[in-house]
């Protein structure tokens, strides 16, 4: 559309100039007092951060050392992760859950993030992080901070949880500690049941490298066959195939017992090579590049070119990484890095199994005390009775859920279920960017198309991970007559709104629901979130603008209340910072609370630099990466950065700026990153009611007061635990249960 060609010509320049950000100054925004704009010289920045010298005059925010690396604050996240996992106030299950967790970041982590990496490194691009690290630097010392980690990660799981599941009853045994009948029993399984499902690739001039699954699990075979003349050695691969369980369910009295599929096939993998003697067998597995990209000549066909991405990422790209066992050969190593164009420093050897996920089936054992308790959502007032009518309880006021503590299902389904079902309902309209599996909202939707309402899903086909699932929603969204919108080249639509049209008498009247998780019941109980629901109809103007700019040809660039990216909201973010700095230079208080996922723009860390250095008190909640550094003399001494992992994974997004006393809150879709400034479709949400401000506020101080599960990010770049002392608070469990 005109729409994303204008985005794409303004995002081109801005994307330019954050990526030019040490060699040119930024004209477009003003950075505050103190900010000085003059470009710094790229240098090598030491692995040990050494103290910053406080300044004498002018400070200069580009310096490096105020910045901190993305991609190691990253595995200090999943370091975080991993300390859930070492916790045993969780129930032993659970903290299996968490160690499967770290496995599965990890994955993600290098399927992207390294994969980047490795890409700027063949390209020659010579690209500095914010922090003055080259990808060469950043590849090395991800290496030397991920193997401790992996070595604490494999003692938990083997000298720990594994020994814990003994105990309980449950294990999981190797071919060589199965009786005889045993041995016989999974011969016949993988004969009758294996064998036929399997296909070993030899490998030799006439059969090339094969070109293995991104993730899957294979085995490596050494042979020696004696009708050769001097018996030759040959090697031959097998991929592992998805469709069978992973692990076996033993017949035995007596508790749970498991094999691996793996270990089954390498016991009887001599029948796959008759008249040749198997010497060995060895298991890998390789991790490719997964970020799928769609050129802007493929827009013609935009769900063609996902699928074909899809498609290709499941094939897979470039190598990033290949995981092994102790004792592989250095011949077959070899081979495998050959083939793959890998080198020593992208192998990685485990002494735990491989796609520790696949054993999360343990987790369907009735054993309930080595899980989370289960919990009922609070069901809100408003939504509590079955007769009653949710647009005429908006009309008296905005509601607020926060999940999973609030339902999910008795307030957003019920919401778009009434909407669906209401005769006055005429249209609606909602942004879909992780439905998840079964979804009642899909459901929801497909009904009301079917009652003649004019139906507007927009489908984000690029969100990671879940474009096949988005793809299949898509197709059948259309076949139920809603009108599907899949997407914008150059950005994803990431915003989660849903608006419902209703007619009342001889007005339109426009309802609304704005949240900061999507619309997916399955992570409506896993994740924390933030909903408003509101019949205001001064927000209408700005709602509709919004999907004209989602669905048609639409400049528009009037905002009356919310904040749009890439279009302003990086700029209102900036003025509300800017005006708390002020505040505080004409004599009054200057404080923010911010709750998100990251912060890693380096444009919004200045800005939160200089507001600090006039005196604003800013305490930030960041769960995940974070690379502000906070508590430097004189530059960020007045913020404090904190980081929760719990039970639920935090992930609602709630502003709060003091403004003298008037306390702005809003909720956001955007977490403080570039993509979500400068490629995303964001939304910024103000909160108007009282009643509304003083409970996200008061939410906002839960999670600060927090000393059992956060940890305060240092200046060294490190996360501490707060001491819990005599008063332990923990935030999500008052929430679920309230205070004791």
């Amino acid at each position: 559309s005109a729409f994303a060609f204008s985005f794409r010509l303004q995002l081109s320049h801005f994307s330019f100039r954050l990526q030019l950000s040490h060699n040119v100054s930024f004209q477009f925004v003003n950075f505050g007092v103190g900010v000085n704009e003059k470009p710094m010289p790229t240098k090598k920045s030491s692995q040990k951060h050494e103290k910053i010298q406080s300044p004498k005059k002018q400070v200069d925010l580009f310096d490096e050392d105020l910045y901190l690396n993305r991609e190691l604050q990253w595995l200090e996240f999943n370091r975080r992760v991993l300390e859930e996992a070492q916790d045993h106030t969780h129930p032993l299950f659970e903290r299996l859950r968490f160690l499967s967790i770290f496995n599965t970041n990890l994955d993600e982590f290098f399927m992207i993030r390294v994969a980047g990496l490795k890409e700027q490194l063949d390209s020659e691009l010579s690209v500095s992080s914010p922090d003055g690290l080259q990808p060469a630097e950043q590849l090395k010392e991800i290496r030397h901070r991920l193997l401790p980690l992996l070595e604490l990660h494999a003692n938990e799981l083997l000298n720990v949880v594994m020994p814990e599941l003994r105990a309980e009853g449950i294990h999981i045994h190797t071919h060589a500690e199965l009786s005889g009948e045993e041995q016989r029993a999974m011969e016949h399984e993988f004969v009758d049941n294996i064998m036929p499902v399997l296909t070993p690739l030899a490998l030799d001039l006439g059969h090339p490298f094969p070109r293995l699954h991104n993730r899957s699990l294979n085995i490596a075979f050494i042979l020696i066959d004696h009708h050769e003349e001097e018996h030759e050695t040959k090697i031959a691969v097998m991929q592992l195939p998805s469709a069978l369980p992973r692990l076996l369910k033993l017949q035995r009295n007596g508790g749970y017992h498991y094999i691996p599929l793996e270990e089954i096939i390498r016991a009887n993998a001599p029948l796959l090579f008759p008249g040749l003697k198997l010497k060995e067998s060895h298991m890998f597995r390789v991790t490719r590049d997964a970020d799928v990209e769609i050129a802007d000549d493929e827009a013609n066909d935009l769900i063609t070119a996902v699928t074909e991405g899809i498609s290709h990422r499941r094939w897979g790209t470039d190598a990033v990484r290949l995981e092994i066992n102790s004792g592989m050969p250095r011949f077959l190593l070899s081979t495998l890095l050959t083939s793959l164009e890998l080198t020593q420093h992208d192998v990685y050897v485990k002494a735990i199994p491989f796609n520790l996920p696949d054993f999360l089936q343990l987790m369907k054992i009735e054993k309930k005390r080595l899980k989370f308790p289960p919990f009922t959502s609070h069901i809100v007032s408003e939504f509590a009775s079955e007769s009653g009518n949710i647009f005429d309880a908006l009309k008296e006021s905005d509601i607020l859920v926060h999940h999973p503590f609030d339902s999910f299902t008795n307030s957003v389904v019920k919401f778009i279920k009434q909407g669906a079902d209401d005769p006055q309902v005429l249209a609606i309209k909602i942004t879909l960017y992780r439905a998840g599996g079964w979804s009642p909202v899909i459901e929801a939707l497909k009904r009301a198309a079917g009652k003649g309402k004019s139906v507007t899903a927009f489908v984000e086909l690029m969100a990671r991970f879940d474009e096949e699932t988005n793809i299949a929603w898509a197709r059948e969204l259309e076949r139920a007559g809603v009108h599907v919108v899949y997407g914008v080249m150059g950005l994803k639509v990431h915003c989660k709104v849903c608006l419902i049209i209703r007619k009342e008498g001889s007005e339109l009247l426009t309802y609304a629901h704005v949240g900061t998780g999507n619309y997916n019941l399955a992570t409506s109980r896993a994740y924390t979130d933030i909903g408003i629901f509101t019949g205001r109809q001064e927000f209408e103007r700005d709602f509709m603008h919004l999907f004209n700019v989602l669905t048609g040809y639409s400049r528009h660039e009037k905002w009356q209340h919310i904040s749009v990216a890439p279009l302003n909201l990086q700029n209102s973010l900036i003025k509300l910072i800017q005006r708390e700095a002020d505040i505080v230079k004409n004599g009054g208080k200057g404080r923010i609370v911010a709750k998100m996922n990251a912060l890693s723009d380096p444009v919004l860390i200045r800005e939160l630099y200089a507001a600090s250095m006039a005196g604003v008190k800013i305490d930030l909640i960041v769960r995940g990466v974070c690379t502000l550094r906070p508590g430097v003399p004189k530059i960020s001494e007045n913020i404090t950065v904190r980081s929760i992992l719990d039970r639920f994974l935090e992930h609602s997004r709630v502003l709060m700026f003091q403004n003298g006393g008037a306390k702005d809150v809003f909720i956001s879709s955007a977490d403080f990153m570039t993509r979500n400034m400068i490629r995303r479709v964001e939304l910024m949400f103000p909160i108007v009611e009282k009643k509304i401000k003083r409970r996200l506020v008061d939410v906002l101080e839960l999670y600060l007061q927090d000393n059992v599960k956060a940890r305060v990010l240092k200046e060294s770049g490190e996360y501490v635990r707060v001491s819990s002392g005599k008063s332990p608070v923990c935030a999500q469990s008052i929430l679920l249960h309230g205070r004791k």
